[in-house]
């Protein structure tokens, strides 16, 4: 299964942690990474603290849609992950956005992630490495970006 998983952070050294997520994600038995947008930054939303470090990766698994999850916040947990309150800040952040074609909504995960075509950290890095995607039940996600226009987020510098 092709699945996209969207990174994130504003605490510690957020850069490398975005960039060390990345890395982790291959290393998720029965799962492959197949690319990775650029690094962007992004003020918070809904939220306070510092402005994000944000990417999306591509990735193919065998994995169920419910364990691809149990293993992205192992990921979390290993990095310090802790969450006192609703989009409280975050040493990192993986949400699966996108398991293939399917449409999941369980208590546990509700793919497509439910507000990524109002996020621009979300959408504009999925269309770099995507760039004709279609959202399962949504359509096209280059039609979301004019509703996130107004949102400030850049690209950061490779390296």
């Amino acid at each position: 299964m092709l699945a996209y998983i969207g990174i994130g952070a504003n605490l510690g050294a957020a850069q490398d942690t975005v960039q060390q997520a990345i890395a982790r994600l291959g290393q998720i038995p029965a799962t492959q990474l197949q690319r990775a947008s650029s690094l962007y930054s992004s003020a918070p939303i809904d939220s306070s603290g510092d402005d994000y470090v944000n990417a999306v990766a591509a990735i193919t698994t065998s994995l169920s849609a419910n364990d691809l999850l149990l293993a992205l916040q192992e990921i979390e947990q290993a990095f310090g992950r802790e969450r006192p309150y609703r989009n409280a800040p975050r040493t990192l952040d993986l949400d699966l956005l996108l398991y293939a074609d399917q449409q999941i909504a369980t208590a546990q995960l509700s793919v497509p992630h439910p507000r990524m075509t109002e996020r621009a950290f979300v959408l504009l890095p999925l269309l770099e490495i995507a760039a004709k995607i279609d959202i399962p039940g949504q359509g096209p996600a280059q039609t979301f970006v004019a509703g996130v226009a107004q949102q400030a987020i850049f690209r950061l510098p490779a390296g």
